[in-house]
């Protein structure tokens, strides 16, 4: 080396000395960045194996620990509109209601006015409170929507509707032959034997198309342009209310997969319901005695109405948002329905279980 130094001019040792430090400032950058990465990972690493040990830890505490205990103070109101099953849907609520432990309340108005009087919209919170610290409750009036004022806890709304002309045509002949759920009880029109056809065909009162305005207002509430026949604005608000204000509403064409639907979702009250009305005896007990259906040119005139193109419009809302819940809590398989799995599950909770 000495040698070299001495056979080197000046200049050439200088830019080797300075080489060899560039070399060496590279080399040491790169183990720099060697041991940043280095660390990175391990920091990387270190994270996702306390988030493994915080997730089996939450898995565990889940698993081992009891389930949630279930509300107790949950009150159903089943407002329910005439003729659209409901009588086959409260059996169902009565033959459970001992094994389940909960009270059916049915609550009839004065002559079956659907609208409430201002002192009974104000008392009835009250009942609803002292209600509330009793028991469960499933409470079945037929009156149109109203809400609870001054209550803390809101009740769970439940509602079946029907196909309007359908529904007319039950309540028609209902009037004057009665059912088999109380056959010798007398009727309001008992002893008309006037059909339907002839009823239209005639422009018979029991008939006309302003008897079709019924499910409309009863979902629309106690407005007074909801009772105004024909009225778009009790229309939009009656869609407003199936939405926010029920938890689930059916339709007495798919009166099973309405019932199946609540006991998944309620099986504090509906527990056995779907087995229930498939092989017991009252699932549809109450049936419309001397029927006739529609001839085609009855329905079509009735369809010439606007009347019944916004009842009908109201149906055909409240169908599509059944059918969509239905369509995510059900499946149909070799032609059985089930009910869907659970799909959520807790990712994280805080602050940790220890």
């Amino acid at each position: 080396m000495g040698l070299l130094r001495i056979m080197m001019p000046h200049k050439f040792q200088l830019l080797a000395v300075m080489a060899f430090g560039v070399a060496m400032l590279c080399i040491e950058n790169q183990i720099q960045k060697l041991e940043e990465s280095r660390a990175k990972l391990e920091r990387t690493m270190a994270r996702h194996e306390v988030r493994e040990v915080e997730q089996r830890q939450t898995r565990d505490s889940l698993r081992d620990s009891p389930a949630l205990p279930e509300i107790e103070d949950l009150i159903i109101i089943y407002n329910r509109v005439p003729k659209t099953a409901s009588t086959s849907f409260t059996n169902i609520a009565y033959d459970l209601c001992g094994k389940n432990r909960f009270h059916v309340l049915h609550i009839n108005t004065t002559k079956n006015n659907p609208v409430m009087s201002l002192q009974d919209q104000v008392t009835c919170p009250l009942h609803y409170t002292q209600l509330m610290a009793l028991f469960h409750c499933m409470v079945r009036l037929s009156l149109a929507w109203f809400g609870l004022f001054g209550v803390k806890g809101k009740p769970v709304y439940i509602n079946i509707v029907r196909d309007p002309i359908e529904r007319l045509v039950s309540y028609y002949y209902f009037l004057r032959f009665g059912d088999d759920y109380r056959p010798g009880l007398r009727r309001r029109k008992q002893g008309d034997k006037k059909t339907f056809d002839e009823c239209v065909s005639s422009g018979g009162s029991d008939c006309a198309p302003e008897k079709l305005w019924l499910q409309i207002p009863f979902f629309c509430g106690h407005y007074s342009e909801c009772w105004n026949v024909g009225s778009r604005w009790a229309l939009e608000q009656a869609k407003y209310n199936l939405v926010n204000e029920y938890l689930l509403v059916g339709v007495t064409e798919e009166l099973e997969d309405f019932i199946m639907m609540l006991e998944a979702a309620l099986p504090r009250f509906f527990r056995g319901a779907t087995e229930l009305y498939r092989t017991g005896k009252k699932s549809h007990l109450r049936k419309t005695s001397e029927k006739k259906p529609p001839t085609k040119e009855s329905i079509s005139k009735l369809q010439q109405s606007n009347i019944w193109k916004m009842e009908n419009e109201f149906y055909e809302f409240a169908l599509e948002q059944f059918q969509f819940v239905r369509a995510h809590s059900v499946r149909e398989k070799d032609g059985e329905l089930y009910l869907l799995a659970q799909n959520y599950f807790y990712e994280k909770i805080y602050p940790k279980v220890n």
